[in-house]
């Protein structure tokens, strides 16, 4: 075998063996998200959400500094790639609200994919909800 076939098989046999570890993007709602929760009175319509999976349970926070609020409760059913979301928030008087988040992802096997659906709040108030992986 020439020196030139050699390097060529070389080089193609380490880009067979690296591609695989770029087209791994783990966990299809681990980090951080932006967009909108349209209609939301107390907290504003722009939203981030940064999400945390640790082999077993999603976390995270929504709107994380000084208005962040824990998200208590999340989870992702493979069928239908339906995503569920709870946290628990304060208005600015100081009165207990909880959120309810449920949507779908979309674009699943690209990196900037999407969930979208629908917000609610425990006074009754609901709207379109739309954040994209950054």
């Amino acid at each position: 075998m020439t020196p030139m076939k050699r390097l060529i098989l070389t080089l193609l046999a380490a880009c067979l063996l690296t591609c695989p570890a770029f087209a791994q993007e783990g966990f299809p709602l681990k980090g951080s998200w932006l967009g909108t929760w349209t209609g939301n009175k107390v907290h504003g319509n722009d939203v981030l959400l940064v999400l945390s999976w640790d082999g077993k349970a999603i976390s995270g926070d929504i709107n994380p500094g000084t208005d962040n609020i824990k998200i208590k409760n999340a989870s992702l059913n493979p069928e239908g790639w339906v995503v569920h979301i709870e946290a628990d928030a304060k208005d600015k008087q100081g009165q207990a609200l909880t959120y309810t988040i449920d949507g779908k992802i979309e674009n699943l096997p690209l990196a900037n994919r999407i969930v979208s659906g629908t917000w609610k709040d425990s006074r009754g108030n609901t709207g379109p909800f739309r954040i994209g992986r950054q």
